[in-house]
C-alpha cells in the first residue's frame, strides 16, 4: 500500500523516474479499470495500419492504436509513471487481453513514433467531441450566437538528447527545448477542442501565426493581448467568427463614437464603452477592415516584476485599465467585460492538464511523440466528461485513479458520480 501512495505521489508532483531501490516492476494487480477502454479499441482501430507502409516485411506488432492505448493508460494510471514502466505494463496478460496490445519492448515504444501520424488523432477528438453535451451554459451568455472559445499557448520543456543539448547550451546558453502548445478550449463543454504543437521558435511558430491557419467559423474567440493583430482580427472576421481580445495599453485610436455606460457595466467596472479607428499608423492592407469597439475596464494597476519577481506581478505590466477590443457592436459592455473574465479557465485547465494529467513528464521528446502524448490528453479529459458526465476535476480524476490502482472499488467511483449529480441537482 505504502508503494502505490509513494508511486501516486510521485505522478502528482510531475511524474519522476524511480529510483533503483523503490520498488520496480508493475504486477497485475497494479493494472485494474480497464474495462473503461472498452469503447477505445474500437474507436482507435482506425489507425492500426498507420506507419506500415515502410513495414516491407510485415512483421510490425506495436502499432498506431496500441501505442494510443498504451498512452492513455499511462495517463490514468499512476502506478505507471515512465515508458519503462509502459514496457513492463504490456507484458501482463490482463493488460494484453483487456487493450488488445502485444507485448513490446523498450526500444520499439521509444522508435515507433517516428513512423506515426499524430494528425489522425483529430478526426478522433472530433468524433469523442461531439457526443459531449454542454455541461453548464452561463445564462448572461445567452444572446452570444457563436461558440466561446478560449484561446492561448503553455508551453513545455523537454530535455533534448545529449548531442543536441550541447550545441543548444553553446549557442543559446539553454540545454532544453520548449515546446509550444496552442490552445483551443470550449468553454460550455469545458474540453480542448484543439492543441498545435511547435517549438517555441516564432515565426510560424507564433502564437497569432498559429492561430490565423486554425481559424473556424461560427467562433466567438477570446484571447489575450499577445494575440493582438489587425490581420488576426480580420481573418476571424471573415471566417465568420467574432472575437474578444485584449490590446496593450499604449494601443493609440480615434474615437469614432463615445457610447453610454449602463449601470450593469458600472458594476461589472466599464468606464468607457467606444467605437474607434485602430490602424492609423500601419500600412493599408494591414488595417482593419471592420469596425471595432473598445471596452475600457477599471482593474489594480501593477507593475511587472519579471518572472522570478519577489513583489508585483510577473506578468505584464498595467496602467489600472483593461482595454478589450471586439467587433461584437451590439453586446452589452458588461457581457463583454465577462467574456474576457472567463479566459481564466483556461489558465486553470493549463494547470490541470499538465499537473494531473501527466504531460509534465514526456513519454518522447520527438515532435511526434509530444503531439501523440497531448492530443491523448485531450481524449482523456474527454473520455472523464463521457464517463461522467461533468467536467474533468482534480478530484474526480484522483478518484478513477484510485480506482485504476485498485484502492476503489467500482461502487465507490459510480457512488463519487452520483454525488456530483446530486450537487448539481
Amino acid at each position: 500500500m505504502f508503494s502505490i501512495a509513494l508511486a501516486v505521489k510521485r505522478a502528482h508532483d510531475g511524474g519522476m523516474e524511480p529510483k533503483k531501490d523503490e520498488p520496480e516492476r508493475i504486477q497485475e494487480k497494479d493494472v485494474r479499470g480497464l474495462k473503461y477502454f472498452d469503447q477505445l479499441g474500437p474507436l482507435l482501430q482506425r489507425l492500426h495500419d498507420v506507419g506500415c507502409q515502410r513495414d516491407v516485411a510485415k512483421n510490425r506488432s506495436l502499432h498506431f492504436d496500441h501505442y494510443c492505448l498504451f498512452t492513455l493508460l499511462f495517463l490514468f494510471n499512476p502506478i505507471v509513471t515512465s515508458l519503462r514502466g509502459l514496457q513492463q505494463a504490456s507484458e501482463l496478460k490482463n493488460v494484453q487481453k483487456k487493450l488488445g496490445c502485444p507485448r513490446t519492448s523498450l526500444g520499439s515504444l521509444s522508435e515507433s513514433v517516428a513512423v506515426f501520424d499524430p494528425e489522425r488523432l483529430k478526426e478522433i477528438i472530433a468524433e469523442l467531441g461531439g457526443q459531449l453535451e454542454p455541461l453548464g451554459h452561463d445564462p448572461r451568455l445567452k444572446d452570444i450566437r457563436h461558440t466561446v472559445t478560449l484561446v492561448d499557448g503553455t508551453l513545455l520543456a523537454a530535455l533534448p538528447s545529449m548531442a543536441e543539448a550541447s550545441l543548444r547550451k553553446a549557442s543559446t546558453g539553454s540545454g532544453s527545448i520548449k515546446w509550444h502548445l496552442h490552445t483551443h478550449f470550449e468553454v460550455d463543454r469545458y474540453v480542448p477542442t484543439r492543441i498545435d504543437v511547435t517549438r517555441q521558435d516564432g515565426g510560424d511558430s507564433d502564437e497569432r501565426a498559429v492561430l490565423e491557419r486554425t481559424v473556424e467559423s461560427d467562433r466567438l474567440y477570446v484571447m489575450d493581448r499577445g494575440y493582438a493583430k489587425f490581420t488576426l482580427f480580420n481573418r476571424i472576421v471573415a471566417a465568420q467568427s467574432s472575437y474578444v481580445c485584449r490590446v496593450r495599453d499604449n494601443s493609440v485610436y480615434d474615437v469614432v463614437e463615445e457610447r453610454p455606460v449602463s449601470g450593469a457595466a458600472q458594476a461589472a467596472r466599464v468606464t468607457q464603452d467606444q467605437v474607434v479607428k485602430l490602424g492609423a499608423s500601419s500600412k493599408v492592407d494591414a488595417r482593419p477592415d471592420h469596425s471595432i469597439r473598445i471596452i475600457t475596464i477599471q482593474m489594480e494597476p501593477h507593475r511587472s516584476a519579471g518572472h522570478y519577481g519577489r513583489r508585483g506581478s510577473t506578468g505584464p505590466s498595467c496602467d489600472g485599465f483593461l482595454r478589450i477590443a471586439t467587433n461584437l457592436l451590439d453586446v452589452p459592455a458588461d457581457i463583454i467585460a465577462l467574456l474576457y473574465h472567463y479566459r481564466w479557465t483556461i489558465e486553470i485547465f493549463f494547470r490541470f492538464f499538465k499537473q494531473i494529467l501527466g504531460c509534465r513528464h514526456l513519454l518522447s521528446r520527438a515532435q511526434n511523440g509530444i503531439e501523440i502524448q497531448t492530443y491523448c490528453a485531450i481524449i482523456a479529459c474527454m473520455l472523464i466528461s463521457l464517463w461522467t458526465g461533468k467536467k474533468p476535476t482534480l478530484r474526480t480524476y484522483e478518484m478513477i485513479c484510485w480506482y485504476f490502482v485498485g484502492m476503489a472499488d467500482l461502487e465507490e467511483l459510480l457512488a463519487h458520480i452520483a454525488k456530483l449529480q446530486d450537487q448539481d441537482a
